[in-house]
């Protein structure tokens, strides 16, 4: 990955974390196989798991193919990834201030739920399919398409892993996990509004930070 609106490695794999990755599937997984067997839980995890591969894969290709078509300057996908990444962080920190219990279809658990609501929008959510195909557009040439196509398959492992220990994970780490997803809110709003200052800044929108090399 190079500089400028080109996002580092870390950055990728952070923002892929924050918006694809376990943290939010662990409680809507459990409740939704609260009465489910043993076997029909691991077999919907590794469906919703497969599925959910494929339409990150599949999202992101279309995307950049939609977003090469309309010649869109790399600085401006950065503004927009930014601005995704806040505003998808703000509506959660908002949210916390007024809790409700989050409430799922009353269905029959089975296989039927893996692609929906599982896999779409729980694990692969509109504001991470943004987030792939702008990542996808920025990265240089196969080696680093290539790289975020890895990133994004490790990210699918682990929420494979989160829905197969969902419930242990839950009575061990339940509160943990509450603050944690708090804290990796907040983490999100403030790296969407840095993202968004510097590609302002790199357009010449706003005067750079006193001091910034």
């Amino acid at each position: 990955m190079g500089s400028g609106a080109t996002p580092s490695l870390m950055q990728v794999w952070g923002f892929f974390f924050l918006l694809l990755g376990p943290i939010k599937i662990i409680g809507p997984f459990a409740r939704m196989t609260e009465d489910a067997e043993p076997a029909l839980r691991r077999r919907l995890a590794l469906r919703a798991f497969l599925f959910a591969t494929c339409i990150v894969l599949l999202a992101g290709t279309l995307g950049v193919e939609a977003l090469r078509n309309y010649q869109v300057p790399p600085l401006v996908l950065a503004l927009t990834g930014g601005l995704v990444l806040f505003l998808v962080a703000l509506q959660a920190l908002l949210e916390s201030f007024n809790p409700r219990p989050r409430s799922l279809p009353e269905q029959e658990p089975g296989l039927q739920l893996a692609a929906m609501p599982l896999a779409y929008p729980i694990i692969v959510t509109p504001s991470g399919v943004a987030a792939v195909i702008i990542y996808m557009t920025l990265a240089q040439g196969l080696m680093g398409k290539g790289v975020i196509v890895g990133l994004l398959l490790a990210i699918m492992v682990l929420d494979l892993l989160a829905m197969l220990f969902a419930r242990p994970l839950l009575r061990w780490l339940g509160m943990p996990l509450l603050v944690f997803g708090t804290v990796l809110g907040v983490v999100q709003a403030a790296l969407g509004l840095n993202i968004m200052l510097n590609a302002l800044r790199s357009l010449g929108v706003i005067a750079a930070a006193p001091g910034a090399g």
